[in-house]
């Protein structure tokens, strides 16, 4: 029969700890990421990503929840968009760039959600 080794309280404590540090490390994330999709995104492209807002329907912004777009559209796509804005030929605004107002990681994490928000 083999025995486990038994664990001391603080090996247990580390455990724990690396355990629920990155959960919370994510959740403060996607809170900031929640955050930064409201104040940049959301009054074009609608806090739910369906761009039922008023500019979204005036400049005719997809519905980027649906499994087509999710498909059609590559996290490159996204991220070029996001950093050098977007217009399409027949409107006359757009979206503006924001490379020179995010930060790369900001940049990952509002793709990511983009993402999220076709599940």
């Amino acid at each position: 029969m083999k025995l486990v080794p038994k664990m001391t309280v603080t090996g247990l404590a580390a455990l724990l700890f690396t355990a629920v540090l990155p959960r919370a490390a994510a959740a403060e994330a996607d809170v900031k990421t929640e955050r930064l999709w409201k104040v940049k995104c959301a009054s074009c492209h609608g806090a739910d990503g369906k761009g039922k807002t008023e500019t979204g329907e005036k400049l005719g912004i997809p519905d980027m929840t649906t499994a087509d777009w999710q498909k059609k559209v590559t996290d490159a796509e996204a991220k070029t968009a996001i950093l050098d804005g977007f217009k399409r030929p027949d409107k006359k605004d757009g979206m503006d760039g924001y490379k020179e107002k995010l930060e790369p990681v900001q940049v990952d994490a509002l793709v990511a959600h983009v993402r999220s928000l076709g599940k």
